[in-house]
């Protein structure tokens, strides 16, 4: 009985046949697995034509689509395409790298296949009837906590930010924003900003003399606003917190801070309350 050869080009080796030659064959066979599985090739792309790739049994040397990896490559003034065998099962990472700004389609010889109509990669495999694409967008069983990366390597639907921006998302979308949740510092004041503004944090001198710094008009649950003594000199010349018709710590009266070097947040939380140290 003769050895016979499967859809990969591996030779089945049948009892009896290759005496003497079977370390070749073997060797054979796993470099031909290694192709199917870690292979790399770039491959020129026959402009406005048809480019064959084909599996040769029982040789790696001209077994283009057995590689797993294919770069299609050339100057393209045309649509082309680029077909591997019917009846193969298996992966391909396909990147298009041809230039001239034209459809390429890969499919199998006889079936349908994907169309790469910009440059770059996608993650495709054949039944052995057509080429499939596959999506991260759209894998079996749900389309739930999900990201689809373009032709391009840009996140599918997502407009990429910019240096230190982070990606959120509110469950149904996801974009790139700026870190937040921090107090946002200002520059040393010596006397009243105007009122303080909630999310703020000052740098309080109060070297010249003490004052005052007028909560804001209206609050909500969760604003805060920080304060530091900039000088070390809360305890000479005071800071008062003015509570602009606030509670401060559940008392209708301001607060006055006489201690060196303090440094404390005030969140507001509801009307009995009003605000609250939420360190001191």
């Amino acid at each position: 009985m003769a050895s016979t050869y499967n859809e990969l080009g591996i030779e089945l080796m049948a009892t009896g046949e290759n005496a003497g030659t079977w370390g070749t064959k073997t060797n054979t066979n796993l470099d031909i697995i290694q192709q199917a599985i870690a292979g790399y090739v770039a491959q020129a792309v026959t402009d406005g034509g048809t480019t064959a790739l084909t599996i040769t049994d029982g040789s790696t040397s001209t077994s283009v689509a057995r590689n797993i990896v294919i770069k299609l490559t050339g100057a393209l003034t045309g649509t082309s395409t680029v077909t591997v065998p019917d009846s193969v099962e298996k992966l391909y990472i396909v990147e298009n790298a041809t230039t001239g700004s034209q459809t390429v389609t890969f499919k199998t010889a006889s079936g349908t296949g994907v169309n790469f109509t910009s440059t770059g990669f996608k993650f495709l495999y054949s039944d052995g009837t057509n080429i499939n694409e596959i999506t991260l967008a759209s894998p079996p069983g749900g389309s739930d906590k999900q990201i689809q990366f373009n032709d391009n390597g840009s996140f599918g639907g997502i407009t990429m930010g910019t240096t230190g921006q982070v990606l959120t998302t509110d469950g149904t979308t996801a974009s790139f924003g700026d870190i937040s949740g921090g107090a946002s510092w200002q520059a040393v004041i010596t006397a009243d900003p105007a009122n303080a503004v909630a999310g703020n944090g000052y740098f309080v001198n109060t070297t010249g003399g003490a004052f005052t710094v007028t909560l804001p008009t209206a609050a909500s649950i969760g604003d805060f606003i920080s304060f530091i003594d900039y000088a070390g000199t809360f305890d000479t010349n005071n800071l008062t917190i003015g509570r602009n018709g606030h509670n401060i710590q559940g008392t209708a009266a301001d607060l006055t801070v006489a201690t060196e070097r303090a440094g404390f947040t005030l969140v507001y939380v509801d009307s009995t309350q009003g605000w609250l140290l939420q360190n001191n």
